[in-house]
């Protein structure tokens, strides 16, 4: 990875199909209001060696991984782009986030796709101006917002964002992208698969032949990128998954919850992989079908992230029996409360040398623009470099 370095954040209580060509887009952003930028690179703590103590001696720099959904989703297509050109402040904070983790690749599960991807160049440009270059870039269309046809939600009507392949109001709202530091690459793009083609697939007993012959697996996609890393090509298994809420008592969405995690039991490379992304599933606290995600950790190690600071465990939360600690997105305390919805599994021959969530303390400089940003927390594992990209061997 690159000698140089911004500096990092690191909280006090942190521990250690179809190929699509991946493009660079350095096309330059709108500046970077200089306020802002100052407070981005104050906050930008000098890095020791690595987030977690115990990459002390392992001999360069680790790799970060981070996936968060920014927030950078709007009511309807070309907004976002819109607003990043505007400098508009969520646009601002969320850059600011991205640029004090510093993350070598990070997966970004909620911000609006464009055919040319035209709103990913101008944000990518905002982490340049904010010191924080991440010119590789991967997109493709998600399945959210994907018009079908059919009367999906069962309203009568056709055409809402009910009836999409994946709820979405316009096609490419809250999708997915990568930025990188690395450069990316061969990428595989699996979200055409059909759900009834999954094997041994939940999908409702009741559901329709006319919706089954179209009805897609991903509500947003699922993508295996390699990320082309100094010790050898790193695959990102990505996705975000529909929450398995919403719905009625066949529990379509949680069994479609379950299978999209159940997707990747089929397609773990032989080759170092992290499984990354927004599972909406929360383990201990939430509603859904935990098996497949129990499954995958049989491959994949849970370093469990933990944020630095915990809002007052009220409401809903006060009801939980799981870590607060690991909590990776705030909900209303009269609804779920806060739950960990955002992963990242690396598969178990990788050294893992630290993790966190970016979650500070109402004191910390850096509070305002993580709220202001997003509900959700920008979730970082650091992978200890050297030989861990080793072909996989664990079956």
């Amino acid at each position: 990875m690159p000698a140089e370095r911004a500096g990092r954040y690191r909280p006090d209580h942190g521990k250690g199909a179809r190929h699509r060509q991946v493009r660079d887009a350095n096309g330059a952003g709108p500046a970077l209001d200089l306020r802002v930028l100052g407070c981005a690179l104050a906050l930008a703590l000098p890095a020791s060696g690595a987030a977690g103590d115990s990459a002390g001696d392992s001999g360069g720099d680790p790799l970060r991984i981070a996936t968060w959904d920014p927030g950078l989703t709007r009511d309807g297509p070309g907004l976002l782009l819109r607003d990043i050109r505007a400098g508009d402040e969520q646009v601002l904070a969320a850059a600011q986030v991205i640029a004090t983790a510093a993350p070598d690749v990070i997966l970004l599960t909620g911000i609006d796709w464009d055919h040319d991807a035209l709103a990913l160049a101008a944000f990518s440009g905002l982490l340049g101006d904010a010191g924080h270059p991440m010119p590789h870039h991967f997109t493709a269309r998600p399945n959210s917002g994907m018009a079908t046809g059919l009367d999906l939600d069962g309203d009568g009507r056709r055409g809402g964002a009910g009836d999409a392949q994946g709820f979405g109001r316009f096609s490419g709202q809250n999708g997915m992208a990568i930025l990188s530091r690395l450069p990316l690459g061969p990428a595989v793009d699996h979200s055409d698969v059909l759900w009834r083609d999954l094997p041994g697939n939940l999908m409702p007993d009741g559901t329709s032949p006319e919706v089954a012959a179209i009805q897609r697996l991903s509500s947003t996609a699922h993508w295996d990128v390699a990320v082309q890393t100094p010790d050898g090509p790193l695959h990102l298994l990505a996705w975000a998954a529909t929450p398995p809420v919403f719905d009625g008592p066949e529990d379509r969405n949680g069994r479609r919850n379950h299978d999209e995690a159940a997707f990747w039991l089929h397609h773990l490379p032989e080759a170092p992989f992290v499984l990354i992304g927004n599972i909406n599933l929360d383990l201990v606290d939430g509603e859904g079908r935990p098996e497949a995600l129990h499954a995958l950790l049989d491959h994949a190690a849970d370093p469990a992230p933990r944020g630095a600071w915990q809002p007052p465990q009220d409401g809903a939360n006060a009801g939980h029996r799981g870590d607060p600690a690991l909590d990776t997105a705030e909900f209303a305390s009269d609804g779920p409360g806060n739950l960990r919805v955002d992963y990242i599994l690396p598969a178990r021959t990788l050294a893992v040398a630290g993790s966190g969530v970016l979650w500070p303390a109402p004191e910390d400089p850096l509070a305002e623009a993580v709220a202001m940003a997003s509900n959700h927390r920008l979730v970082w594992v650091d992978l200890a470099p050297g030989a861990q990209m080793a072909v996989r061997t664990d079956d």
